[in-house]
């Protein structure tokens, strides 16, 4: 019998999956062009509302059929949902093509739709671009109720791999509920809310498989391997034999790792290395604790203007910033400043639409100094924040050293504020940088005397120094962080952090695949942030190794790859 991977996607949640295929039906709901008479306009501007609040009633519903030990986050997903519904913006828009182009309210739905969708599609930046297919949710939630499409009824799902073009959170959830294997959808991607949900509730999943549904069966037997975004059908049990006897394997060892969580990393020689991890939600706390993180190396703070119209004030910062800090009893938390922007500006912000290449555009720090009415309450909550643990402040994509002139005046005016209004900080919170653009690499010296800590950020160093989309599949074979040019830079920003006395981080992919693991501990790299899922296992390889054996084979390898020889990497 011959084995069909069915797909490549991107893999989130749990490792391994096995289970019969369930294709669930979640496509867009087919509209056509319909007008209607003068007479019709208020009666279908009335029917347009309340499919509106039968939407919103659906919505609430779902979310009150949330396990109550489920993280805020999650309820948070639908009431997002319910915001967009809620929300003129979107509902405006269709009642003025219903009562000025006499449209149906599904036409002018639609419409409205496709509109906004153009522009969500022109974004460069991940973050906003997957905001469309949360705006798709909504709209075919209401479509079907305009339509008298009712939500299709799926049987007992316990156990089976459900396939579908897209799932909403309220999916997600109903899917956690009936305790599926685990899902696959055909669009989303490593931010989608689909994909952080996966992650956040611990279901394997591989999202963004173009196609797969149309490959699959129903009731055929899949196996997901989410470490490599794999779909398998038509499996030999002898495989599927194997797939279980791994997963048996990962969860045993799970449990032996979990053990030794609270150990020190340290080497076999007795050196210290610092293991931190890299979150997203503060449900991800938890997450953290669980696998042994010595602390927060990287808060990334976009998830707070996902999903939404409007900009989160400050109060909404402090909030989720304190629930972070007070889970991480005492431990440090890295909060990087908002990392977001480029083609399109965020709520109330300039048009930035003109720019040729937005990943080389106003974005990061760059928006923030130019935006300072969006920057200051996020300045202001982490300084208030700082009040209430080890709090350190990081700046984004840094490239000139005035950047970080400004940023240090607005943090400046920030507590000048603060101690004026009696509001509690601390006025010796650390301000740290990402070294994410050659520029920065190259000038390392000059960043590592002017801020308190650096952090290199290796996903977009790489891109950048080989001028490569690493998402871009005609080009993501040339991303390569064992590059020559990659790999001195690297060294470059090490040597300028160790000659300053300033500390230093890495909080890019690299730091947590074992791959890469003992070639930067051996280049001088003793403080690593990762995904919590990653801790325990690079935990297990480093107290595996004598650093001064890693930093002999480092120079050796390091020697022979700038010098174009053949060497393999460590191992």
């Amino acid at each position: 019998m011959i084995v069909s991977c069915v797909g490549i996607g991107i893999g989130a949640g749990a490792r391994i999956a096995i289970g019969d295929a369930y294709l669930l039906c979640h496509g867009p709901v087919c509209v056509t062009p319909s007008w209607i008479s003068p007479k019709q306009v208020d009666r279908e501007v009335a029917r347009f509302r309340q499919a509106l609040d039968a939407a919103a009633r659906q919505l609430v519903d779902i979310r009150e059929q949330i396990p109550a030990s489920t993280p805020q986050e999650i309820s948070e997903f639908i009431d997002s949902h319910l915001l967009m519904i809620e929300d003129n913006a979107i509902s405006s828009g269709v009642i003025n093509l219903i009562r000025h182009k006499q449209a149906s309210a599904e036409w002018a739905l639609q419409q409205h739709r496709d509109a906004l969708v153009e522009v969500f599609e022109q974004m460069e930046d991940s973050y906003l671009r997957t905001r469309k297919d949360d705006l798709d949710h909504v709209v075919n939630r209401v479509q079907k109720i305009l339509l008298d499409q009712n939500e299709p009824q799926v049987g007992n799902l316990l156990g089976h791999i459900v396939l579908a073009e897209d799932l909403s959170p309220a999916d997600v959830i109903m899917l956690h509920n009936q305790q599926v294997s685990g899902f696959v959808t055909e669009y989303g991607g490593p931010m989608s809310h689909t994909a952080i949900l996966a992650r956040s509730l611990g279901i394997p999943a591989v999202v963004g498989a173009r196609g797969a549904s149309r490959c699959l069966q129903h009731g055929e037997r899949l196996i997901l391997d989410t470490d490599h975004g794999c779909i398998l059908a038509d499996c030999p049990q002898s495989l599927i034999d194997y797939f279980q006897d791994r997963r048996e394997f990962e969860q045993q060892r799970a449990v032996e790792l979990r053990k030794h969580r609270d150990e020190p990393a340290r080497t076999i020689d007795g050196r210290r290395v610092e293991l931190l991890a890299n979150i997203e939600l503060a449900s991800d706390v938890e997450s953290a604790l669980q696998n042994g993180a010595d602390g927060i190396g990287l808060y990334r703070t976009e998830f707070l203007y996902m999903n939404r119209l409007d900009i989160p004030n400050e109060e909404e910062h402090f909030t989720t910033y304190s629930e972070v800090i007070r889970g991480m009893q005492d431990r440090p938390v890295v909060i990087r400043t908002l990392d977001l922007g480029a083609d399109k500006p965020l709520p109330g912000t300039r048009d930035g639409s003109g720019c040729g290449n937005p990943a080389l555009g106003l974005r990061a720090i760059r928006l923030c100094l130019k935006e300072p009415e969006l920057f200051r309450p996020q300045l202001r909550a982490i300084l208030r924040a700082s009040a209430l643990g080890d709090v350190h402040l990081m700046l984004p994509m840094l490239t000139n050293l005035w950047e970080v002139e400004q940023a240090r005046a607005m943090i400046r005016r920030c507590m000048q504020e603060l101690e004026y209004e009696g509001l509690p900080f601390n006025p010796n919170m650390p301000v740290g940088g990402m070294i994410e653009v050659p520029a920065a690499a190259l000038a390392a010296p000059a960043f590592a005397e002017a801020l308190d800590f650096l952090s290199i950020g290796t996903n977009d160093l790489i891109q950048y120094t080989l001028a490569i989309d690493r998402v871009d599949d005609e080009v993501n074979y040339l991303y390569d962080p064992y590059h020559p040019a990659v790999l001195q830079l690297i060294m470059h920003v090490i040597q300028a952090a160790r000659a300053a006395g300033t500390p230093l981080s890495m909080c890019g992919e690299m730091a947590g695949d074992p791959r890469f693991v003992p070639l930067l501990l051996g280049m001088g790299l003793h403080s690593l942030s990762m995904q919590p899922s990653a801790l325990l296992d690079v935990k297990q390889l480093i107290r595996s190794y004598d650093l001064d054996i890693l930093q002999t084979t480092a120079e050796q390898f390091l020697e022979r790859l700038y010098s174009g020889e053949p060497f393999s990497p460590l191992n």
